[in-house]
């Protein structure tokens, strides 16, 4: 294919080299993010664009966009998660979108578990404590542990599973919340999230973002999770109510909490960052070089998977596809 007759994309925001050279080999690429007045690079192209590839999860790609792009066909999004992507919308107007799930899955069910261990027994702040010299003063205080703690899931989907898989290997007892009962786990199951946390001690949430979600870890949830109560979010930041989680671990509702996820990344709230018994992470469940090539190989293949005329390899739940 010449590039006079390449399929044109645009491409929302950075990825990294290993999928954006791919993309640039295959399509005539238009990187959004570069552009000065969006509006007026979107109107020179707009009867030509029929991809988008999603780069950057804070880049909303909704009406506006598809209004902006009549003849837009694919939306290909990083990401396991796409609540940046009105993925409904897209739906109405015959829109496919694709997300990356699996290849992110064991990657951030391995963070989730260091998570877990760093917030329970202190790693960071003991690593602070020796680095200030205060060992040389006596030993660190004694922590928490994750014996006898009851772990409860928010979000028991292909990383939830993962996660729980991980934590049988400690032997702590494993129950879930989700939207409903799944037949194929034996872990118990709560339709009530108030009534999953008075029985548990540690919340792992794994929740994916959205109307759904929002804000279902809130001050009640909190409450009933207890003094002992630890929290963790690998999911979406908006899942918890951080405000409310902020005034609970200051009056000390509950324990601690680790965070990889907030409500407005990249921006974390100050009365966060300055408590120095939380463990507070810069999103980065996904972040390793492999994780993230399979994750932009697979947001590449599914562009050339549909403009091969073979349909697309992971649609989302939205736009679902048949083949002819």
């Amino acid at each position: 294919m010449t590039a006079q007759n390449k399929i044109e994309i645009v491409m929302t925001g950075p990825l990294m080299a290993y999928a954006a050279d791919q993309l640039k080999a295959r399509f005539t690429v238009h990187e959004l993010w570069k552009e000065q007045d969006r509006a007026a690079a979107l109107a020179a192209v707009k009867d030509r664009v029929r991809g988008v590839a999603g780069g950057g999860a804070h880049v909303r790609i909704d009406d506006a966009l598809f209004d902006a792009l009549p003849k837009l066909e694919v939306v290909s999004n990083f990401g396991v998660g796409y609540d940046n992507v009105d993925a409904k919308a897209a739906g109405k107007r015959g829109i496919i979108v694709t997300n990356t799930p699996d290849v992110l899955t064991d990657e951030v069910a391995d963070l989730a578990i260091g998570l877990l261990l760093a917030t329970v027994r202190q790693l960071p702040q003991a690593d602070r404590y020796l680095r200030a010299g205060k060992w040389l003063q006596g030993a660190y205080p004694l922590t928490t542990s994750l014996r006898k703690r009851k772990i409860g899931i928010v979000g028991l989907g292909r990383i939830g599973k993962a996660v729980a898989r991980r934590l049988e290997a400690f032997d702590v007892p494993i129950v879930y919340h989700g939207r409903s009962r799944q037949a194929d786990v034996a872990y118990r199951y709560y339709p009530s999230l108030v009534e999953m946390a008075e029985d548990v001690d540690t919340l792992v949430s794994v929740a994916p973002g959205g109307d759904s979600t929002y804000h279902i870890i809130n001050a009640e949830v909190l409450k009933a999770l207890g003094p002992n109560g630890i929290v963790v979010n690998v999911g979406r930041g908006t899942v918890i109510d951080e405000q409310a989680l902020i005034e609970a671990l200051k009056a000390k509702t509950i324990l601690s909490a680790g965070l990889d996820v907030f409500e407005d990344e990249p921006r974390v709230p100050a009365e966060l960052i300055a408590m120095d018994h939380v463990v507070l992470l810069p999103h980065v469940g996904s972040a390793s070089v492999h994780t993230r090539e399979q994750m932009g190989q697979l947001l590449v293949d599914n562009l050339v998977s549909w403009f091969d005329g073979k349909g697309p390899l992971t649609p989302v739940a939205e736009t679902p596809w048949k083949k002819a």
